[in-house]
């Protein structure tokens, strides 16, 4: 019989996105618990009631309260109609379309995706879906220059990254360079900008590719239109490169301006409305890949800029540049900046908070875990998801070994650290998008949120955690090795809440991959649904451990251990 639940969809991005030439990707969120079967019911736009072909959707998982299901609905025209289908196994059913919920299509109404434009799918460049990323704070990095970065190239290929990020490296007064004094100058501490163009070369002659981080939401006030405007005020032709608030301006006792956070004296902010000043950050944005070759920007304080000064960079730069990576630095939830008209991806640091509830804090179990994953995954299209830096620290938070060390459950928090952040190192490998790893972390560095967490980098093998430091070699040479961990879908298996272990699967077309983890310091045995039907033999990619395969596998899962089954 009809009744009504709770649904929850729009015909916009993340829950109806283009996913590739002629299909539509659909999210619906529905009451979690209730068994609910789902169908989407399409056609073309202009096609006559009655001609709509049913399609039955994926069930991904609950996120808690609501459970997603998805499914791809192909189109040859571009032009999509069409409404939901749930019912349970007690038979009843409802229909949800854009009017809401009803016992009949006609009352439910229909959602409707005007046009399938290629241009609204977010393009990402070739490279990213295979990317490592290795995040450098430059003054922390061998002898703090270009040169020393340079020179330890053979390390970074060695452990395996793909790519490098390095915070800012423009002439500033500060240690952290977020304050910049001239964008067309390579801070002299750091080397010049020969320097650079040399790093990048040898970056590349080892397949590794070079991001740096662009600071276009606030200047340093030793900027040379902030100067002009602090002595000439009014008169000043930059007065409309910031935000100012009274004349004469001034700094002390507080600034008489727009600044970066709160009241930080040295930032004053940029008003990127200002024609002359988006056409000044434009050039400087172009002048570095031309002049560099380097191959992206990571975007700081992305989110409190103008967006539309974001379309337009990402509109020109793009445009001569396509296979550049644009990566927006937003502390929250992006989804609205990775749209396709701005960036490619951002810095997962929403994943990092649920990672380190589940493996450093442990105040969170498998199915929150799980739930929470599925959540930021619905947050985003696939190819946004695709090119999110994930992150367990950076040179803003505190160092991933540093928070197992100190939180965690049970008297040995200090005895089961290591294994927890190898443990979470895994899950990172493992996931869907950008695995970003801060420098230092590969081998064990510790330290506190700014400055401990950007202590120079420890060189001396006496002082490295080379177990650590070979657990990275051995998880990022298998992720380069497999598609379907750098490409394939991320999908639940089970979650066993007493035992605190999780399992979850990578699809790539027909291909999978499972993945087991036991975040927990007791050996189990398991028996569980096979997720493979083709193989009656499954090898653990790490111990090269064989498992029959018979519908049901059994495994046995170390202390804090983890396998992938393939």
């Amino acid at each position: 019989m009809p009744t009504r639940w709770f649904f929850h969809h729009t015909a916009d991005d993340p829950l109806a996105f283009p996913a590739g030439q002629g299909a539509l990707k659909l999210r619906l969120f529905v009451p979690a618990g209730l068994q609910l079967s789902c169908t989407v019911i399409h056609s073309d736009r202009y096609d006559s009631p009655g001609r709509e072909q049913p399609l039955a959707m994926e069930r991904i998982g609950s996120a808690g309260a609501y459970e997603i299901h998805e499914a791809v609905i192909l189109t040859s025209t571009g032009r999509c109609r069409y409404v939901f289908y749930a019912s349970n196994p007690e038979g009843d059913y409802a229909w949800y379309g854009e009017r809401g919920t009803a016992g009949n299509r006609e009352q439910a109404g229909a959602f409707q995706y005007a046009y399938v434009h290629r241009s609204e799918a977010l393009e990402v460049p070739e490279w990213s879906s295979g990317a490592i990323v290795y995040q450098i704070f430059p003054s922390s990095y061998n002898q703090g220059t270009l040169q020393g970065i340079t020179d330890r190239m053979p390390y970074l290929h060695e452990l395996g990254v793909t790519a490098v990020y390095m915070t800012p490296i423009f002439e500033s007064p500060s240690g952290h360079k977020y304050n910049t004094s001239d964008y067309y100058k390579i801070d002299p501490g750091f080397g010049t900008a020969e320097d650079l163009k040399k790093l990048v070369d040898e970056a590349h002659r080892y397949g590794i590719r070079v991001l740096l981080d662009a600071v276009f939401n606030h200047s340093g006030d030793t900027f040379f239109a902030f100067r002009d405007v602090l002595e000439k005020g009014e008169e000043s032709p930059y007065k409309d490169w910031f935000f100012i608030r009274s004349y004469p301006v001034s700094q002390h006792p507080e600034p008489g301006y727009e600044t970066f956070a709160k009241a930080e004296v040295h930032m004053p902010k940029l008003n990127m409305n200002n024609p002359e000043t988006a056409d000044y950050m434009l050039a400087v944005a172009r002048h570095w890949v031309r002049e560099a070759g380097i191959d992206g920007w990571r975007l700081d304080v992305a989110n409190e800029v103008n967006p539309g000064f974001w379309t337009r960079l990402r509109r020109e730069l793009k445009a001569e540049f396509p296979e550049l990576l644009l990566i927006g630095e937003i502390m929250h939830a992006s989804g609205q900046w990775l749209r396709g008209d701005q960036f490619d991806g951002g810095m997962n640091y929403v994943l990092r908070e649920a990672v380190l509830e589940f493996f450093a804090l442990q105040s969170a179990g498998p199915a929150r875990f799980m739930e929470q994953l599925l959540h930021i995954e619905a947050l985003y299209n696939d190819q946004a998801n695709s090119a999110m830096f994930q992150l367990l620290g950076s040179h803003d938070t505190e160092r991933f070994l540093t928070s197992c060390k100190e939180n965690g459950r049970g008297w040995d928090k200090q005895g089961t650290a290591l294994a927890r952040m190898k443990l979470a190192v895994f899950f990172q490998m493992t996931y869907i998008g950008i695995p970003m790893i801060y420098y230092g972390d590969e081998v064990g560095m510790e330290g506190a949120t700014d400055p401990h967490c950007r202590k120079p980098m420890v060189w001396q093998a006496e002082d490295q955690n080379i177990e650590l430091y070979e657990w990275y070699r051995k998880l990022i040479a298998l992720r380069k090795q497999y598609i379907i961990l750098q490409k394939g879908a991320f999908r639940p298996w089970f979650t066993d809440e007493t035992r605190s272990v999780i399992g979850y699967i990578r699809r790539w077309e027909q291909d999978k991959i499972a993945v087991l983890i036991n975040n927990s310091p007791n050996t189990y045995q398991l028996e569980l649904s096979s997720v493979r039907t083709d193989k009656k033999v499954l090898t653990d990619l790490l111990s090269g451990l064989t498992i029959r395969n018979s519908g049901k596998i059994l495994v046995e899962l170390e202390p804090f251990g983890c396998m992938l089954l393939y």
